[in-house]
């Protein structure tokens, strides 16, 4: 049986375009009515690209195709960056299924994958249960900018005693305050301004220091963990003075420039640099449990599911007027 819904696209002169597509579901495939969508900075770049866009997805569950045994009609469930796993080579069975050796080829459909819209065709293997009682307006943010952090929080050895810093308050930074807290760590804040102070010990930070790129800090006691979670390009060589013997940097968004790494500094620290980017499904999974059990909700701003407000929300973004992610809802 064939589907058609609407979705939207980004196109090559930059606009959103609303389309319709029709999809079948194959095997473990099931059609989601999506509900809400969040709205992430990597929409930004593939804008041009063609491609309906969103990665972070929250609806119910309307049809299931042949196979589908681990979700049922009328479950809410979100999805995020992870289309297809096959559940068997040694990348799905270890957690990092992300990197999937066996991905799936969608042809000509491959465009279509996407949250911005009236619905999607996705892997049931692919899909995380919403916990009873969590909003799908929170959950969304949750599928990427809450994974990406979570990620780095819980794979990378970070304990409960330890000094955990994050760098820029935005959709990432605001998220990685709130769970870092809430699993118990000391959370140091850095901005470049006074202005989100209050916010910041609001969102359960310990400590809030405004640093500039080059700004000494003599009494700044040095972190374990560094989460980088701003848009500008990285200056290490200031970093690394923040950081204490064996500590980790995190760099969590995407940066096309070029940016220096002072190797001798590293080394005599021991500090290592980190990438984590996209959350396997276990780490979805127990995100979204952990955020409805500490009652942790994403602070959004909302826009309705349509053209106009898909334009809006985008805007919004890229102006840098976001509080702090932003999030489509169909009417």
């Amino acid at each position: 049986m064939s589907i058609t819904f609407e979705v939207f696209r980004g196109s090559k002169e930059g606009k959103i375009v609303a389309d319709k597509t029709t999809r079948t579901l194959q095997h473990n495939e099931v059609y989601i009515e999506t509900t809400h969508s969040g709205l992430c900075g990597t929409d930004e770049h593939f804008l041009t690209s063609g491609q309906v866009l969103g990665h972070e997805g929250v609806g119910v569950v309307r049809q299931i195709g042949p196979g589908v045994t681990n979700v049922k009609v009328g479950a809410r469930v979100g999805f995020g960056y992870t289309h297809y796993v096959c559940g068997t080579c040694p990348k799905c069975l270890t957690g990092w299924d992300q990197y999937c050796e066996n991905k799936k080829e969608y042809g000509t459909h491959d465009h279509d994958l996407g949250s911005f819209g009236e619905g999607v065709v996705w892997d049931a293997g692919c899909v995380v249960p919403i916990p009873d009682g969590y909003d799908n307006a929170d959950a969304a943010p949750l599928m990427c900018a809450g994974a990406t952090v979570w990620t780095v929080l819980t794979e990378y050895g970070i304990k409960p005693t330890d000094r955990v810093a994050v760098m820029g308050i935005g959709g990432l930074g605001h998220l990685a305050i709130k769970l870092a807290s809430a699993m118990g760590c000391q959370v140091v804040v850095l901005s470049s301004s006074e202005a989100k102070r209050e916010e910041a010990f609001g969102f359960g930070a310990s400590e809030y220091h405004v640093f500039r790129a080059g700004q000494d800090m003599p009494d700044f006691k040095p972190v374990n963990h560094l989460l980088l979670c701003g848009s500008a390009c990285v200056d290490y060589p200031s970093l690394i003075p923040l950081m204490d013997i064996h500590g980790s940097i995190y760099p969590l968004t995407v940066d096309f420039t070029h940016s220096p790494v002072p190797m001798l500094f590293l080394n005599i620290k021991g500090v290592r640099i980190q990438g984590s980017l996209v959350a396997s499904r276990n780490s979805l999974r127990t995100l979204v449990q952990f955020a409805a059990d500490h009652k942790i909700k994403p602070t959004t701003m909302t826009f309705p599911m349509t053209k106009d407000g898909v334009e809006e929300a985008m805007q919004t973004l890229r102006d840098g007027k976001m509080r702090y992610r932003g999030v489509l809802v169909r009417q």
